[in-house]
């Protein structure tokens, strides 16, 4: 009987992973450093790649539940682990507004490789390349390879606003809005041409990944993807926090209280477009002492949380249902990989069937919360992140392994300064002063993180 339980126990905390009927096949190198190239599917490319994904995840016994993981990426001390620093670039748009892009290893700590893989970040919320889960990956994906890591670049997209990154347009950023990730990609492109470039998001970021990835299809700069507690069906998810009293007290009011935050630093900045719908409206959220996350985006990202058309929308669910990317799934076209945790308290439905794509795997933990996935360390007491494990795997395996068979990318060229498409006129950057150095642990503050 002992047995038996043991077994029971070990197959319920093995992640379920999903494929579609018809993996899709992507060609690989047969061994490190052939030039021999084999055809193999999705599904072996993982079994063989990604062996964390087969073993089994214990959360920690004193973090055994959702709101406890998601509580200590919250209030847990990660300031002397995964240290990363930064050199910071900025990105002009042209609709006026900044991005600001952190790249690691810092250019006078080391040189890479013209063809180095390139990890592109994607952040939460309201984070930034200071979050601990960011950090927790590109610590050891950029360590050099004698010392352990990767040896990877890593390139973290700090949404308009965020992370220090100054708003200069009266347009913010949203879960719907990918043309900043785009030109980002566009960009990245453009100074590393040779280097292949990898996404990985997390939370709302992964959920702009994988609109991105959708969108571009076969012409997608980003040779592969991952996605992290992506929030998927985002009416779904609203409707579940709006819907429980605690979820709502905590989590939804939380996220809101750092959305609040966050625009109230820019304050002075989107008083000089007095004109515009997004001055006042975060105006009206500025006078409110205490809002919900639906009551924050009815006011708010609504309004201004991407470029028009087709921002702005009537209401903060038709916003919700343009933005949830479970419906995009199937126009994907790269090798994709989504994680989640089946107890996350902000993250209530997943993908499972919604689209029979062969370039898409979803996989989901019995345990973990928002973006925690915290277990035991090797020492009493200690805490270590799983999901590294088969994000390292992965990483890897899509960096050195992975054979693209195809250009990525529209040609580009520059338009008055402006780093364009060919063809397309409406999107486009440039690299504006400022920037500098980032230290990457030190975080915002006045804001919850982790979220």
């Amino acid at each position: 009987m002992g047995v038996l339980l043991s077994l029971l126990s070990a197959a319920y905390y093995l992640p379920k992973l999903y494929f579609a009927s018809v993996p899709a096949t992507v060609a690989v190198k047969s061994a490190a450093s052939s030039i021999a190239i084999e055809r193999v599917s999705l599904r072996d490319f993982i079994r063989h790649r990604c062996p964390s994904l087969f073993k089994e995840f214990r959360p920690a016994w004193w973090l055994r539940s959702g709101h406890l993981q998601t509580a200590y990426c919250v209030i847990g001390d990660f300031s002397k682990v995964d240290k990363v620093e930064y050199d910071r670039k900025l990105l002009r748009t042209l609709d006026g507004g900044t991005i600001g892009i952190d790249l690691t290893p810092p250019a006078q700590e080391r040189t890479l490789k013209e063809d180095t893989p390139i990890v592109v970040v994607l952040h939460g919320l309201t984070g930034g390349s200071h979050e601990s889960y960011v950090r927790s990956i590109l610590a050891p994906a950029c360590t050099p390879v004698e010392q352990g890591g990767l040896g990877y670049r890593g390139i973290v997209v700090n949404f308009r606003g965020c992370a220090g990154v100054p708003v200069t347009s009266p347009q913010m950023y949203s879960a719907l809005h990918t043309d900043d990730i785009r030109v980002a990609v566009m960009y990245i492109s453009k100074t590393y041409p040779k280097a292949p470039l990898i996404g990985i998001g997390f939370s709302l970021g992964a959920n702009v990944l994988t609109r991105y990835l959708a969108e571009e299809g076969e012409k997608s700069r980003l040779v592969a993807g991952c996605a992290l507690a992506c929030p998927w069906d985002c009416v779904a998810s609203s409707e579940h926090l709006e819907r429980h009293a605690f979820h709502r007290a905590v989590y939804s009011r939380g996220m809101a209280q750092n959305l609040k935050k966050v625009v109230a630093r820019h304050m002075d900045a989107l008083s000089k477009f007095p004109d515009s719908p997004a001055w006042k409206a975060v105006q009206v959220a500025a006078a409110k002492k205490s809002m919900s996350l639906l009551e924050f985006d009815e006011i708010v990202t609504r309004v201004c949380g991407g470029s028009s058309p087709p921002f702005p929308f009537p209401s903060a669910y038709e916003y919700y249902r343009a933005a949830s990317s479970d419906k995009v799934l199937g126009n994907i076209r790269v090798p994709f990989l989504a994680l989640n945790s089946r107890d996350d308290p902000i993250v209530s439905s997943f993908p499972v069937g919604v689209a029979d794509n062969g370039w898409v795997v979803l996989g989901l933990t019995q345990g973990g919360g928002h973006l925690g996935w915290f277990e035991a360390g090797k020492r009493f007491g200690e805490l270590e992140r799983w999901i590294r494990k088969p994000v390292l795997e992965w990483l890897r395996a899509v960096g050195e392994d992975l054979v693209p068979e195809r250009e990525r990318g529209q040609p580009m060229h520059e338009v008055e300064g402006f780093l364009k498409e060919v063809g397309r006129d409406d999107i486009g950057c440039k690299e504006v002063e400022g920037g500098g150095h980032v230290v990457g642990v030190e975080g915002e503050r006045g804001l919850f993180a982790g979220l």
